[in-house]
């Protein structure tokens, strides 16, 4: 047994990630670093708390990186209905007296004696890429161009289905959005015709404009996206955060006012909102300035370009739009939590990833690159074929 599981590992060290695997963990590192600073106006036990859980996410991350990098996706997506069952039914869990409501929305699970939470929407992400990489897979074999109505209904449908079950059940439109942006990615690299994006796009902007003018867009969505064209809505409600968190952002400068020493970071509950989760890039700017910002993007770049590489270098059409997929899931969170602290997109709960507090979107993202990580060590393994 001890032999087996050493000669798994070092088959794992020989032709796994490992660039990709030291960028995650790099990153985690650094975000513990920042959620650190930012939490440690709560005082010290709270602060060694939240880095604690962390810390605890990020191994139990490392063991599903591990574990994902030697199991073949190929052979997993095999067993479609299970994952689509378990999908739905994780998300339905919301539902039961688990389900717990924040800021609006009943999106996370609270098991009893268990100190963390769970966002099913996050967890499920993965097993949406896996199966709708795999519809359009299907597709292509029996249709080989995506240019007709029947080519693009079963993945469109697959995402509707998604979505409309993450919304009715939770109210979470941020978490329902990556998923657009998730089929966006896969479809346009499976070779979707341009005409069904402009087509999709047009009906999604006409359908947000529609409900809009008529009044029927709930009143916080529209109030969020109103308030990024007029500053000056609402700057003690809606936009309470984002002037704050532009604030703090603006205020470091070049190299920052230095970590534990940010003038709203370390001040009171109220001056900078969520600010080791969803404002943690505010947090950076105020504390390391403009280069402490550039790190973070830099290294999360260098993750999408490894997840975009191994795409390029996989053995199949369904590993590439599997990596791709991974990818989009990555850039839309990046650029959304960013653009939110730049007040120039809205804020719907997204989180940095890697750099943001919450133990089940680490633990998601180090599987998904441990699945990326898989593709590379298979397609390594049939070039030395």
């Amino acid at each position: 047994m001890f032999n087996r599981f050493r000669g798994m590992l070092s088959d794992f060290f020989q032709q796994a990630d490992l660039v990709l695997l030291g960028l995650c963990c790099g990153a985690t590192l650094f975000g513990m670093v920042l959620i650190a600073s930012a939490t440690h106006y709560m005082g010290v036990s709270s602060m060694i708390r939240y880095v604690g859980v962390q810390g605890a996410a990020m191994l139990i991350g490392l063991a599903a990186y591990v574990l994902l990098s030697m199991v073949d996706v190929e052979l997993l997506v095999k067993h479609w209905r299970l994952i689509l069952l378990f999908s739905v039914v994780f998300i339905l869990l919301l539902r039961t007296p688990l389900g717990v409501t924040r800021n609006g929305n009943r999106a996370w699970l609270a098991i009893p004696h268990v100190p963390v939470s769970i966002q099913p929407a996050e967890v499920v992400k993965i097993a949406f890429i896996l199966l709708l990489s795999k519809q359009f897979e299907w597709v292509r074999e029996q249709r080989r161009e995506l240019k007709s109505l029947g080519s693009v209904a079963l993945p469109t449908a697959h995402l509707l289905f998604m979505v409309g079950l993450i919304y009715v059940v939770s109210s979470d439109m941020g978490s329902a959005l990556v998923y657009v942006f998730i089929f966006a990615c896969i479809a346009l690299v499976a070779g979707v015709a341009w005409q069904w994006f402009a087509l999709g796009g047009a009906a999604a902007a006409a359908g947000i404009a529609g409900l809009y003018l008529l009044g029927k867009l709930p009143t916080h969505m529209a109030d969020r996206f109103h308030v990024l064209f007029d500053h000056s809505f609402d700057p003690q409600g809606v936009g309470w955060q984002q002037t704050r968190g532009l604030l703090a952002l603006g205020s470091g400068g070049w190299f920052g006012q230095g970590l534990f020493n940010g003038t709203q970071t370390q001040a009171g509950r109220g001056a900078l909102p969520e600010r080791h989760t969803d404002f943690i890039f505010a947090m950076t700017g105020e504390e390391l300035g403009f280069f402490g910002c550039l790190l973070v993007i830099v290294v999360l770049a260098a993750i999408i370009l490894r997840c975009l590489w191994v795409a390029r270098q996989a053995g199949s059409d369904y590993a590439r739009l599997v990596c791709v997929g991974m990818a989009g899931m990555l850039i839309f969170q990046t650029v959304e939590n960013i653009g939110m602290c730049l007040f120039v997109m809205p804020v719907i709960g997204l989180t940095l990833p890697f750099f943001s507090y919450g133990g089940s979107s680490i633990v998601t993202l180090y599987a998904a690159m441990g699945i990326v990580s898989g593709v590379k060590k298979r397609a390594l393994m049939n070039w030395r074929r």
